[in-house]
Formats: structure tokens, sequence, C-alpha cells
């Protein structure tokens, strides 16, 4: 086997955080308190959003959508970040290198059209309220849906592959906690100025466009906001789409910071730090965010925790 596909057979180090030893104890604690987290947060909301009627509408479709990303996506992370901060083999083979990186890829790209999609649903649910329900039917829900997991598919297979097919001539010792395109491309031994085209091509498709329709629409629900008389109504609107705001911001600014950083040591030991954040916390802060702000996300809950039988009544009424 030549130089080039050695890591093929020996995998790669991961040295994430080796160069802090003295944290990696805190930061193993620190990601399997919030990847448990996840797992329940996100759990709960597929499970009070399937089961309860009242929650059966386009927001709680996309939200149980935004849900089975953030479970997928932390625990196509998670996991092997756990297995190399316990322990001195900071390794992934080469296979596992690939599936998460196909995977993680998907999921990140995936979120990012379907924060916009949620963005639209919130427009038309506040600036077109009454026609709100023949707009977003359910098969144009499931449509968009559709649309966006295909659109995060296609951009892993175009570039994940991309980058796999580069050579590395032997290199295996990846500057990153995780496998990602940019700590990927730094290993490459022949030019890669295509591949960063491409890099630049899928940041403007998928940081860039998304946040500007999405802004677009905040900026439209906030003049139809701002002409409303009543307080409530107001208040109600502005605190629904404040939800969708906070994830928005915290979701773009932290991935935008991890994939347009300067390449400098500083800012890559920064970046990681950042990208932990963005992999093992904003998974988090989804279910979170929507359910403490959300009245119908909690009356669902406390419902079901509560073993209420107002769904059955209802089902024995018919």
């Amino acid at each position: 086997m030549s130089g080039a596909n050695a890591s093929f057979l020996t995998g790669f180090v991961l040295l994430g955080f080796s160069d802090h030893p003295r944290l990696e104890a805190a930061l193993f604690v620190f990601v399997l308190f919030f990847y448990l987290l996840t797992l329940l947060g996100n759990l709960a909301i597929l499970a009070v959003s399937h089961l309860d009627p009242r929650l059966h509408t386009p927001m709680y479709f996309f939200l149980g959508n935004l849900s089975l990303l953030d479970l997928c996506f932390a625990s196509s992370l998670a996991p092997q970040t756990l297995v190399n901060l316990r322990g001195p083999a900071k390794t992934i083979s080469y296979g596992g290198c690939v599936v998460q990186l196909y995977v993680s890829l998907a999921l990140g790209s995936t979120e990012c059209v379907l924060l916009a999609v949620m963005a639209l649903d919130r427009y038309v649910a506040v600036c077109r309220p009454l026609r709100y329900v023949v707009i977003m039917s359910p098969r144009l829900c499931q449509w968009l849906a559709s649309a966006s997991w295909l659109s995060g598919l296609a951009n892993s297979l175009v570039h994940a592959t991309l980058t796999l097919r580069l050579p590395l001539c032997g290199q295996r010792r990846l500057d990153h906690f995780i496998c990602e395109v940019p700590a990927l491309l730094k290993l490459a031994c022949v030019d890669t100025t295509v591949n960063e085209a491409v890099l630049f091509v899928v940041s403007v498709l998928f940081l860039v466009i998304p946040p500007a329709l999405i802004l677009i629409s905040y900026g439209l629900i906030t003049r139809a906001v701002l002409r409303v008389r009543s307080a409530e109504a107001r208040h109600k609107a502005f605190s629904t789409c404040s939800s969708h705001l906070t994830v928005v911001v915290i979701f773009y600014g932290t991935v935008i910071y991890m994939y347009l950083q300067p390449s400098d040591s500083s800012a890559q030991d920064q970046g990681k730090f950042v990208s932990l954040f963005y992999t093992t916390v904003t998974p988090t802060l989804n279910p979170l965010i929507y359910t403490l702000r959300n009245k119908d996300v909690k009356g669902a809950l406390r419902r079901r925790l509560s073993g209420s039988p107002c769904v059955l009544r209802t089902r024995r009424a018919r």
C-alpha cells in the first residue's frame, strides 16, 4: 500500500484536546452531560409531538424534524468524542471517519435549510394567519422537509466525496476531535484549490443564503406584528418567533465561526472549543429553548407526565 493510502489501513489520530490534558476529564463530563440532555430533550419532543393531537400542526412537524436531526447529529459525534477524551488512544478507523464525515455533514447541512423553512412557516403564521392552514398544507410541509433532508444529503455526497479523494501521503494526525472537512483538507499533500472553492460555494449556499432569508422573514414578521393593536397578540407572536431566532443565532454563529476562522494555531485552538459547543451544546439548547418558552409544548408534556386522560376522552366521545 502506498503512502497516499496508508490512512486507509491505519485510520487517523485525533489530536483533539491533547494539548490540554488537564481539561480532558472535565470535557468528558461536559460532553456526556449535554449528550444525555440531548437524548432526553429531543426524544421527549418527538414523543409528545407525535402523541398529542394538539401538536399536529406545521410548526411542530418541523420542530419534530429538528429534534430528529439534533438527535442523530449528536449521536454521530458524541460517542467517538467521549471515547477519545476518556483514554490515551485517540484514534478513529478510516471507515469510522468516513461514516462520521458523511453523516454529520449531511445532518448539519439539512439543519441549515430546515431552520430557513421554519422561518417561512413563522412568516406565514404571523403575516397570513387566515390562510395559514391552506398555505402550509400537509403536502407542502412534507415537501419542504424532504427538500431540506435531500439538500443536506446531496451536499454531503458531493463535498465529502471530493474531500476523501484527496491523497494524504500517509499523514494521519488530524488536528481536531472529529473528522471535519477543513481539518482533513489541511492533511492533503496536493493542491486543494478546487476543494476550497467548493467549500466556499457550499458556505454561501448553506451559511449565507438561509440566514439572509431568515432575516428577511423576521423583518417582515416584525413589521406585521408592530401593526397589531393587541399587546397580548404582539407578545405571543414575539415570544414564539424569539425562540426560533435564538436557535438560529446560536447555530449559525458557531458554524460560521468554525468554517471561517483564520488559519493560525491560536484561532484553530479556539475553533475546537467553538466546534465542541456547536456539536454538543446546540443540539441540547434546541429542545430546551422551544420547551421552556412554548406553552403548548409545556402543556403537552404536563398532560403526558400526569397521565391526563383528555385524549382518551376525546376518542371515546367520537
